[in-house]
């Protein structure tokens, strides 16, 4: 059962899902299963880089932290993503901590394996230098936006990329986005107070570009929150 879910994982995830079904299960027999309660680290920034992780269910924050205990949150990850990878391809310790944002299921790849499977397989080559670049390029715009936009616009623009992300499209064509994201998790990837986000959370609904109810946000219209974002 436990070989059938980790098989499943990995199909979901893009780093092996161009792989075949057996390749698939040969490699779920050397994955561990971790499970962690919500606010449990996955690991510290300065740890070694020891495994991959591959998200099978839950969510997982990835966050630098400061000396007085703040937070920026750089990435939020859910169930077939993966996190943990550069750590594994450069040698140095952990760029950044990871903290599970729910009761979160991973499953932990080593490093030597993984070097290998780079090695002898290129679709999972490719598949992650995609993912890298992609990172790349979402950090590059985050940069533009805590530079040249006011903290209303990289609010819309965040939830925007969320909502396009992670979110669920409903049959009236709006997308909801649930999770675990609290109204400081908001600021802390936009580099704002919690009292700024929670106002400007009640004007966006007020102009109708959020529904917000307790378990969830819900954006009617994705292109006008966009537009939000270049006021």
């Amino acid at each position: 059962m436990q070989a059938d879910f980790a098989t499943e994982a990995l199909g979901r995830c893009r780093l092996f899902g161009g792989l075949g079904e057996e390749s698939l299960r040969t490699i779920a027999r050397n994955l561990r299963t971790r499970r962690f309660r919500r606010g449990e680290v996955l690991f510290h920034e300065g740890d070694p880089g020891d495994a991959l992780f591959i998200v099978a269910s839950g969510a997982v924050k990835v966050v630098v932290p400061s000396e007085n205990g703040e937070e920026a949150i750089l990435a939020t990850l859910h169930r077939g993503d993966f996190l943990g990878e550069l750590a594994l391809l450069d040698g140095a310790p952990r760029s950044a901590s990871a903290i599970a944002l729910e009761l979160t299921e991973t499953l932990a790849l080593p490093r030597e394996q993984l070097r290998a499977l780079v090695a002898s397989e290129p679709v999972i080559r490719d598949a992650l230098l995609a993912s890298l670049a992609g990172e790349l390029r979402r950090l590059t715009a985050h940069v533009g936006e805590m530079h040249f936009l006011d903290v209303t616009g990289r609010l819309a623009a965040h939830l925007a990329r969320l909502a396009r992300d992670h979110g669920q499209r409903l049959p009236d064509g709006s997308i909801r986005l649930d999770g675990p994201l609290t109204q400081s998790d908001l600021a802390a990837m936009i580099g704002a107070t919690r009292q700024s986000v929670n106002k400007l959370l009640g004007e966006f609904e007020a102009d109708g570009l959020l529904r917000i109810d307790r378990d969830s946000i819900v954006v009617p219209d994705l292109d006008a929150l966009l537009g939000a974002s270049r006021r």
